[in-house]
């Protein structure tokens, strides 16, 4: 933070004797050197920092305003003072201007204007600095009030999903399988990352309205009927009507996935019977994740499907519950389904 890091750039080596000796007596804070030549000045600053640059305008190979214009696509914090001669005319100033030149010298240098500009140029560069450091300071503290403000929000989100369960026999690990292997698909279905992210903490709360629904029909252990059916199919409502019209990305995930996820691709499904494509892609996953876990898990009034019977379910279901593109990705993708499948078994 105290040193300031100057170069200096003149093809006549008096020229860079003297802005040598006037910098040396302007204090040991000053790091100084000094080029010859423009492209040598160019390949220092792309692996060191530079605060200001001094640079004659008229020299070969390139003049003082293509160097600044270079260098400030390098390090585009650069301060630059441009030395130009009694010859030099406005319109090589505005070129100057215009490569983002800070300031101005004439030849021959005056020691104390030259002393009062470079002091200038320092002020303003410690306040750039200072700024900076403030900025990056100010990003770290919001960094970690958010990351804290997402992690709170993961625990209520996980806290909801575990509240189906109070009531229905699906257990943690249910809840973990149909999260992993939903952002399976969504990664390989091409969503981005936040939608990813989005359904990975969403789609467990798919039965969350399962809560409204009467125990003697949630827990029956047999084949329920047409009445007690009905009943049933009010729960994604009940979680939509629970989830909705919230300004929590999530929550709303979660009334989506809540409202469609016993959807069929066929049109076959409920509540509202919609059809293919009319399904919104996180309900279309969250099917598959949840019939797939469900039917290998065991549950009071039915055993476990092995993975291979799940699979073939799945298969032959493709294109009639299941969105055929989605089936495809899941089987093409079944090693890592597998892994999924192994890493949360303590209900197998």
């Amino acid at each position: 933070m105290n040193n300031i890091y100057i170069i200096s750039v003149d093809d006549e080596p008096m020229n860079i004797m003297l802005i040598e000796e006037l910098s040396k007596a302007m204090g040991k804070e000053i790091i100084l050197q000094s080029f010859l030549n423009p492209i040598d000045a160019l390949t220092h600053i792309i692996s060191n920092p530079v605060d200001i640059m001094i640079t004659d305008f008229m020299m070969p190979e390139m003049n003082g305003a293509e160097l600044i214009e270079r260098a400030r696509i390098l390090q585009p914090e650069i301060l630059s003072i441009v030395i130009t001669g009694a010859g030099d005319n406005e319109n090589l100033k505005l070129q100057a201007l215009k490569a983002g030149v800070n300031d101005f010298l004439t030849k021959p240098l005056h020691i104390s204007e030259f002393q009062l500009r470079i002091k200038n140029l320092i002020t303003l560069k410690k306040s750039q600095k200072i700024l900076n450091q403030f900025n990056d300071e100010l990003q770290n503290e919001v960094k970690k009030a958010t990351e804290t403000l997402i992690s709170r929000e993961y625990e209520t989100l996980l806290v909801l999903s575990k509240t189906a369960e109070y009531k229905d026999p699906e257990t943690a690990s249910h809840i973990s399988r149909v999260a992993h292997y939903s952002k399976l698909l969504a990664k390989h279905y091409g969503l981005d990352k936040e939608k990813q992210e989005k359904i990975f903490h969403a789609s467990p709360l798919h039965d969350l309205g399962k809560i409204g629904i009467r125990d003697d029909v949630l827990l029956k252990p047999g084949k329920l009927d047409e009445k007690e059916f009905e009943h049933m199919k009010t729960h994604p409502i009940i979680g939509y009507e629970i989830l909705k019209g919230t300004k929590n990305p999530f929550l709303e995930a979660g009334a989506i996935i809540s409202l469609t996820h016993h959807e069929k691709f066929d049109g076959s499904g409920y509540p509202k019977a919609l059809k293919g494509e009319e399904i919104h892609i996180f309900g279309r996953i969250t099917a598959i994740a949840d019939v797939f876990d469900a039917l290998t898990s065991k549950r009071p009034y039915k055993k476990a499907w092995s993975f291979e019977e799940a699979l073939s379910f799945l298969i032959e279901q493709k294109g009639k519950h299941f969105d055929p593109t989605l089936i495809d990705l899941f089987i093409s993708n079944i090693e890592d389904v597998k892994e999924i499948y192994h890493k949360f078994d303590n209900e197998k």
